[in-house]
């Protein structure tokens, strides 16, 4: 069964950290998520003055942070005395579980600066545990050609079609997340095997894109949110298509947000700002 177009959640010019501007889809607004994912920012500029100043130390709890560079270079620091760089194609895939405080600021002060930071909740079991952080090299990133001469790289999960499976780096996450980077020449297809049981989203951010069947058109730089069904059909326009497709288990289960804290309920919120508040997360 096609999954057709269910939901389109458009991105929301927006700012955080210290000033960088991005594009916010889901979480946008504070009932616009797709269990579990709570949060999909796109930053893309090649002005400095839209990213330099970055993301200085802030807190965490209570879910996962993955930040995908397609342009760009960051160093990533916490208070656990981790550090890592994210370069063109790299991967960061942190677990803030019980509490991290970190940064993410930019190497460069000229040239292109452009990305994804997704947020996947954590079941309620999970959000108290240790916090910690893997990154991924582009080169550790598993990438396959398509019969149409298109391109998948497979961050997460694995890219199943016509008997072919390709592991990405990311496996073993009870969410089961899928997070495929899809590239497309002008009118290549594309079809991805995704189980019913996953809920499943797509974010064009180049090019124009078809999906369903009957296929529909949709919009670049939106939240393409997917309806029930197992497989997703996709074809590009004549400019070709690159879009990132997601999926996971849906946790259902409450969702309390503060800011950079998201629990089960309000008083798990009240006792993550005091940890914040008297230095609690330094023992993560």
């Amino acid at each position: 069964m096609i999954r057709n177009i269910q939901t389109i959640i458009p991105g929301i010019a927006t700012s955080d950290g210290a000033g960088v501007k991005l594009r916010r889809s889901l979480g946008g607004q504070q009932q616009m998520r797709l269990d579990p994912f709570l949060m999909l920012d796109e930053f893309s500029s090649n002005d400095p003055n839209d990213y330099v100043a970055g993301f200085p130390a802030h807190p965490h709890r209570g879910f996962e942070t993955v930040t995908y560079m397609l342009e760009g270079h960051m160093l990533h620091e916490d208070h656990l005395g981790n550090q890592g760089h994210l370069k063109t194609g790299g991967v960061q895939w942190m677990t803030a579980g019980r509490g991290i405080i970190h940064s993410e600021m930019p190497q460069q002060v000229s040239g292109a600066m452009r990305g994804f930071q997704l947020w996947i909740n954590l079941p309620a079991k999970e959000k108290m545990k240790h916090a910690g952080y893997k990154d991924i090299q582009v080169e550790d990133i598993p990438k396959t050609s398509l019969v149409n001469g298109g391109t998948v790289k497979v961050i997460a999960g694995s890219y199943e079609h016509l008997g072919i499976s390709i592991q990405g780096p990311i496996q073993g996450i009870t969410t089961a997340p899928l997070f495929l980077d899809v590239h497309l020449p002008a009118n290549g297809e594309f079809e991805q095997r995704i189980p019913k049981e996953l809920n499943a989203f797509v974010y064009i951010y180049e090019g124009d894109l078809e999906i369903g069947g009957p296929m529909r058109t949709v919009p670049r730089q939106a939240a393409i949110v997917l309806g029930d069904g197992d497989l997703l059909k996709a074809k590009a326009g004549t400019e070709g298509a690159q879009f990132i497709v997601l999926a996971a288990l849906p946790l259902h289960e409450p969702v309390v947000q503060y800011g950079p804290f998201v629990m089960n309920t309000r008083a798990e919120i009240e006792q993550a700002i005091d940890d914040y508040q008297n230095n609690r997360f330094a023992i993560s």
